[in-house]
């Protein structure tokens, strides 16, 4: 299978390329930055006709759309909202309709965002009970609604608390701040669970060589966490003796992007339509950090 995937200078791009490697599938990367050790396209998906012509030469059966503005709080600031529109929204646009134009399967990554981030109850994929809280799960919305009105053959997979090799994550933030500092607050009430974007690479190579297309939700097994409880877990398995304080988001101060309280993601519809859930989280993180040799 041939498979273009965009984003790939990024965390879940780079990983989706490693897999598609290993299992024999012909992987074609994009992205405007530079990609350290992989031959790439470079291509601004923010333009249409570079999008139309990029898979028109590459001829793809399938897309995996990666790439995203993702910086949460500087999506709030109003230089950046224009930018952030263009690039989740319009690029996605642009995909879905060249993808529709060749007959492409298409992956969208999504998140929970999209939802209001209230309650206790594990938000289900098929949910339409949207609300975003900030810009960012807006524009992912939006380009969710982009795929959806053009294309059929479609997977909108939702994902949240995203750390791989390639690119900054909270783990890697945890462990500079936990050498640097005795002790370190951390949220407790905002509730979800970690993706490990190799394991999530696995997973999206499975969904796309099917047609069972929807939504899905798609994060590691192990149960639901809160920050601090994963700051503890971070910092035992790395031998670190910070002392870690657990304090309300209130109590922490109120970053410029509002937060979800509950980002808890129900994957149970992975199980019934046939694909393999990811590891529990704790052994993801286990292998994660043998990788990054922190």
């Amino acid at each position: 299978m041939k498979v273009l995937v965009t984003g790939v200078a990024g965390q879940l791009g780079y990983d989706v390329m490693g897999e598609l490697q290993r299992r024999g599938h012909n992987g074609i990367g994009t992205d405007i930055a530079e990609v350290s050790g992989m031959m790439f396209i470079r291509l601004d998906i923010t333009d249409s006709e570079a999008v139309e012509r990029v898979i028109s030469e590459t001829k793809p059966d399938a897309v995996v759309h990666c790439a995203a503005w993702t910086a949460v709080d500087a999506a709030e600031d109003e230089e950046n909202q224009a930018k952030v529109y263009s690039i989740n929204v319009t690029g996605t646009e642009n995909i879905s309709k060249s993808c529709k134009k060749h007959g492409c399967k298409m992956i969208y990554i999504s998140t929970d965002y999209v939802f209001n981030g209230q309650g206790t109850e594990p938000w289900q994929p098929d949910c339409k009970d949207y609300a975003p809280l900030n810009v960012y799960g807006q524009s992912k919305l939006d380009g969710e609604k982009a795929v959806i009105e053009n294309l059929d053959k479609y997977f909108i997979i939702r994902i949240a608390w995203v750390f791989g090799k390639n690119g900054s994550n909270f783990i890697k933030t945890m462990l500079n701040v936990g050498k640097k500092y005795d002790t370190v607050r951390v949220v407790n009430d905002q509730i979800g669970t970690p993706t490990y974007t190799y394991d999530l690479a696995r997973l999206l190579v499975d969904v796309i060589e099917t047609e069972k297309y929807g939504y899905y939700h798609a994060t590691n097994e192990g149960g639901y966490i809160s920050w601090y409880d994963f700051t503890c877990e971070i910092f035992r398995q790395a031998g670190y003796t910070t002392n870690i304080i657990p304090v309300t988001t209130e109590e922490y101060g109120l970053s410029k992007a509002a937060r979800p309280f509950n980002s808890r993601l129900d994957k149970n519809k992975l199980k019934e339509t046939g694909f393999e859930p990811l590891p529990a989280w704790q052994d993801a993180l286990k292998r994660y950090l043998k990788e990054i040799e922190y």
